[in-house]
């Protein structure tokens, strides 16, 4: 599954992806302005829709035709598509690794383990209430979208340049940070003195 999405946000398969990506935008658009409840209901009555309009053309063509062909959804009525407790159970373990690790560290966070990182979790909050204020959940999650389709492309696309320009920031963060702990004691600089 994961290297379908990779096939996707690389756009190897033009197509796909183009698929791909209008159907995630013209999703979340579509929450934008409706709650989650009628986008449901309206894309299951269209996706019920359209069955019920092509089983109903290929049972006239069938009739019209005099063939035997059966029920259009044949192949897709046969798939099994109930899950199997190992997998539920696989799935479980992943969701329950990863909340665990996610509970440790708000806890390190909140309860200030380490100062530094405690620090810097606050001044991204901080950043966050900013982010908030300037868009809405959905607005960030659509410009994640588009961001996932077109930001990997355009780093495969433009790699050298982009490497250039990451590691002069680097470097520039590194001597800031470098900075700070030099006026700081604290963090690497209280436990290099001990």
């Amino acid at each position: 599954m994961a290297c379908e999405m990779v096939e996707l946000i690389y756009w190897r398969d033009v197509k796909k992806s183009g698929v791909a990506l209008a159907a995630a935008v013209l999703l979340l658009l579509a929450l934008s302005f409706c709650s989650l409840i009628s986008v449901l209901a309206y894309a299951s009555l269209l996706a019920l829709s359209a069955a019920a309009a092509f089983r109903v053309y290929k049972n006239i063509s069938q009739a019209v035709q005099k063939t035997q062909d059966g029920h259009p959804f044949k192949e897709w009525l046969a798939v099994d598509l109930s899950l199997s407790s190992e997998k539920v159970h696989m799935w479980a373990d992943v969701f329950l690794a990863e909340f665990n690790c996610g509970v440790k560290m708000a806890q390190r966070f909140f309860l200030v383990d380490d100062l530094i990182d405690s620090f810097k979790f606050g001044l991204g909050l901080y950043f966050l209430t900013y982010v908030g204020a300037w868009f809405n959940g959905l607005t960030l999650v659509l410009l994640a979208v588009l961001a996932a389709f077109s930001l990997p492309k355009a780093y495969e696309m433009h790699q050298p340049l982009v490497d250039q320009y990451l590691g002069l920031a680097a470097q520039h963060l590194n001597m800031v940070m470098e900075k700070v702990k030099a006026v700081v004691p604290m963090g690497g600089a209280a436990k290099k003195e001990q």
